[in-house]
C-alpha cells in the first residue's frame, strides 16, 4: 500500500497520526520554494500541527526549482509524507509518526511556470517561505521575464510582480516572506537583492514603492536536525510496521525552533505559530543566533576534536561516556554560557543549554564527529573566538576547558601525510581526513616546530584577526594541555581538570 490520500482510512491511529479529510479542503495559503527536508520537518511541520489545531487554515504550494529530481512521489502520495519524530523532550524518550497533509501540490518551475504565477492571483496567497540553499541568495543578472527566471531572487521578484499587477498594488496584497536559508540576516539580504533586481529590469517605480512598503521580508532562524530518510532497515522496519510505503519517509529530532524577526502585522499573518511554542516571532531574532551559534556550534566546535581523539565516533557516544559527557555538559554550562556576548537572561541560557544535553544524547541520530570537524579552524574562529574573548573580559582568569578544547584542536590538526593533495592526522594507528584550509599550514608546523613554538606561531597568526597569544596565561595553558594530550592521552588530560562538575540531568 502506497501512502496517498485514499489509503489513510487504512492506517490505523495507534500506527501514525493522520490528518482529518477537511484538511484537504483549505485554500492555499504559502508558496514554498524547495522541496528539501529541512523545510518538510520545520516550517511544513507547524502549519501542518496548526491546521490540525484549526488555528491556520491553509496549505502549501511547493516550488520545486532545479532541474535535480522530479515531482513524481509528491503525485502519487498526493503531497503526503510520514514525518518520523524521534528523540528526548524534558528526559522523555519521544518516537512518534505523522502523516502531514501540509502540501497541496508541488510545482516544478521549470515547467509549470505559468501555474506558479497564477498562484500570484490567488488572494488568499499570503506567505512565501524559502530555502534554496545559502547559494540560492545572490545577486544573479536576471531577466524576471523568462519563464522561468533563472535565480531564486528572480523567480521571487517576477511573482511579487504579477501579484503587484493582479490587485493593482493593493495594500493588502502585499506578501509576508520568510527565507530559512543559513545565512545572517537573510530577510534583509533577500529584500535587498529583490530590489536591485527590481531597479535593473526597470520595473515602475509604482511597483518598488509597493515592494518597500506592502511586503514584509522577515530575517529568521531555523534549528532543527532533519537527516531526511532513514537507513535502508529502519525504513523497512517502519514500512513493515505502518504498514503503507511512503517514499518521501523523513525523519527529524524533536527539538524545534523556528525565529522569526516581526510585529503583529507578522504575527497575525503567521497564525501558525499559535500552534507550538518552537516558533518564535520578536522584534530581535538576535538572542536566539547568538544561543545556537555559541551554545550548541560553539561546544560542538570546542568538544569535536577532543571527543574524536578520546575514541568517540559519533556524539551519541560521547554522551555516553562519562568522563566525555561530563566535559561536553561543563564547557556547555561553566564557560560557554557566562561567556556569551550578549545580553541575555542566564536561565533563557541555562533552559538552552539543557535542550541541546537532550539532543546530543539522541540514541536515534548518528552524528559523527569527524563530519563536525569539516572547516574546524573557520569554525573555531567564528563560533568561539568572541567567547575566549568574552570570557577574559567577563572572568580575566583562563578558561581551563576551552583552552583543552584549544588543545584538542591543535592535536588534531596534526598532519602526518599529504595524499593526493589531502591531508591526514593519525590516531591508534588509523588515518583520518582534515578537512580544513589550514591543514597544509599545520602539515608545516607540526614538521618543524617544538609544541611551544607551534601554540605561539598559532596563537600568534594573522588568521584569527587578532593575537591570542597576547591572551593572559592562555598560550602557557594551552602548551600544558597540549604536552599532556600528546603525552597522557586526552582521558587522562580530561581527569586533571579542576573544574566543579554540574549537573548533567
Amino acid at each position: 500500500m502506497i501512502l496517498s490520500r485514499y489509503t489513510l482510512k487504512n492506517i490505523p491511529g495507534d500506527v501514525a497520526s493522520v490528518p482529518d479529510e477537511a484538511i484537504f479542503e483549505l485554500p492555499e495559503k504559502v508558496l514554498q520554494f524547495g522541496t528539501g527536508v529541512l523545510l518538510r520537518g520545520l516550517p511544513d511541520y507547524f502549519i501542518d500541527k496548526a491546521n490540525r489545531a484549526g488555528l491556520f487554515n491553509g496549505r502549501v504550494v511547493v516550488v520545486k526549482s532545479t532541474t535535480h529530481g522530479d515531482t513524481r512521489d509528491f503525485d502519487r502520495q498526493d503531497g503526503l509524507y510520514t514525518l518520523c519524530i524521534r528523540g528526548f523532550e524534558d528526559g522523555r524518550k519521544v518516537d512518534e509518526l505523522q502523516v502531514n497533509a501540509s502540501i497541496s501540490r508541488v510545482l516544478s518551475a521549470g515547467e509549470q511556470w505559468e501555474e506558479i504565477l497564477e498562484c500570484a492571483h490567488n488572494a488568499d496567497m499570503q506567505i512565501i517561505i524559502s530555502n534554496t540553499t545559502e547559494v540560492g541568495i545572490e545577486l544573479v543578472q536576471d531577466d524576471i521575464r523568462h519563464h522561468p527566471p533563472k535565480s531564486f531572487p528572480g523567480k521571487l521578484l517576477a511573482f511579487l510582480y504579477e501579484r503587484f499587477r493582479a490587485f493593482e498594488g493593493s495594500a493588502v496584497s502585499g506578501m509576508v516572506i520568510v527565507p530559512t536559508e543559513l545565512i545572517p540576516d537573510n530577510g534583509s539580504k533577500l529584500q535587498s537583492i529583490v530590489l536591485e533586481l527590481a531597479h535593473l529590469n526597470g520595473l515602475e517605480d509604482t511597483f518598488i514603492e509597493w515592494l518597500e512598503t506592502n511586503n514584509h521580508f522577515c530575517n529568521s532562524l531555523v534549528d532543527r536536525i532533519v537527516p531526511g530518510r532513514p537507513e535502508a532497515a529502519d525504513s523497512a522496519q517502519l514500512q513493515e510496521a505502518t504498514g503503507y510505503s511512503d517514499k518521501l519517509l523523513t525523519v527529524a529530532e524533536v527539538y524545534r525552533l523556528w525565529a522569526i524577526e516581526g510585529d503583529e502585522h507578522v504575527r497575525s499573518v503567521l497564525s501558525f505559530s499559535g500552534a507550538d511554542a518552537g516558533v518564535v516571532i520578536t522584534p530581535d531574532i538576535g538572542v536566539y543566533r547568538e544561543l545556537k551559534l555559541r551554545v550548541l556550534n560553539g561546544t560542538h566546535t570546542l568538544s569535536c576534536g577532543l571527543a574524536f581523539l578520546a575514541g568517540c565516533e559519533t556524539v551519541k557516544e560521547a554522551m555516553d561516556d562519562e568522563a566525555v559527557a561530563t566535559f561536553i555538559a561543563d564547557l556547555m554550562q561553566v564557560e560557554i554560557a557566562p561567556a556569551i556576548p550578549y545580553n541575555l537572561d542566564p536561565a533563557l541560557a541555562a533552559d538552552f543549554g539543557r535542550k541541546v544535553l537532550d539532543r546530543f544524547a539522541n540514541p536515534f541520530l548518528k552524528h559523527q564527529w569527524l563530519s563536525i570537524t569539516m572547516n574546524y579552524s573557520s569554525k573555531m574562529k567564528m563560533r568561539c573566538l568572541p567567547l575566549l574573548r568574552e570570557h577574559y573580559r567577563r572572568q580575566g582568569s583562563v578558561p581551563e576547558l576551552m583552552t583543552l578544547g584549544f588543545a584538542a584542536y591543535l592535536r588534531f590538526m596534526k598532519a602526518v601525510e599529504l595524499i593526493d593533495g589531502k591531508y591526514y592526522g593519525e590516531l591508534a594507528g588509523e588515518r583520518y581526513h582534515i578537512q580544513d584550509d589550514q591543514a597544509p599550514v599545520f602539515f608545516r608546523r607540526w614538521a618543524g616546530l617544538s609544541v611551544p613554538a607551534l601554540v605561539r606561531d598559532v596563537l600568534r597568526d594573522s588568521f584569527w584577526g587578532v593575537s591570542l597569544y597576547d591572551l593572559p596565561g592562555f598560550a602557557d595553558a594551552v602548551t600544558d594541555k597540549l604536552n599532556s594530550i600528546l603525552h597522557n592521552g586526552v582521558r587522562e588530560s580530561l581527569e586533571a581538570q579542576p573544574i566543579k562538575k554540574v549537573n548533567v540531568a
